[in-house]
């Protein structure tokens, strides 16, 4: 796999499915990025109820992981994961990586690309927040993740929420440092 950059990333239960199927197609194009997956079972529900897919119709991802499989890659910090991307996070996930909980693949996943100082982002997807939301993403922020809600840019005139959605995409690509070529940014 040399040459290439390897990214995993995990759908949990919150909204927002449009935002994960958005980023997942942009990552597809890139040609030396391979993708893995996990997908909580809550997850799999939104997205079933969201969008009628399940993780494996997703395009983008090469190989998905069961959430309870800890004998899985992404469980070792010896994995070769550049980066972890959660999108949607829900406020559960973002409270167990805050806590340093392990308790399943996506939780562990976190706790590991933390502890080996690799790139954590975090689209964490809820509103209102409350004080407990606000303390966990600061707590994971301090860890070394990066808070990233699903936040699109209007001022491209989006004609769609895919269009949205891409928009957001394009933002977790710059947090990688994944150049994507129809990439669109003010002033253009």
């Amino acid at each position: 796999m040399k040459n290439k950059q390897k990214i995993l990333v995990a759908l949990t239960g919150a909204t927002g499915m449009l935002y994960g199927r958005a980023f997942l197609k942009l990552a597809g194009k890139v040609d030396n990025l391979v993708v893995h997956g996990i997908c909580s079972e809550a997850g799999r529900d939104v997205l079933k109820m969201e969008l009628g897919l399940a993780p494996e119709d997703l395009s983008g991802v090469q190989r998905w992981f069961g959430i309870d499989d800890f004998s899985a890659p992404p469980a070792s910090g010896s994995s070769d994961y550049q980066a972890m991307v959660i999108l949607p996070c829900s406020m559960g996930t973002l409270a167990a990586i805050a806590g340093g909980l392990s308790i399943n693949l996506i939780h562990r996943s976190a706790d590991v690309t933390l502890k080996e100082r690799r790139k954590l982002i975090l689209g964490v997807r809820e509103t209102p927040l409350n004080r407990t939301h606000l303390q966990n993403m600061l707590k994971a922020h301090d860890a070394g993740a990066v808070i990233c809600p699903p936040m699109p840019s209007f001022y491209f005139k989006p004609a769609d929420l895919d269009e949205a959605a891409l928009s957001f995409g394009w933002r977790v690509m710059d947090q990688l440092g994944i150049e994507v070529e129809e990439r669109r940014r003010w002033g253009d």
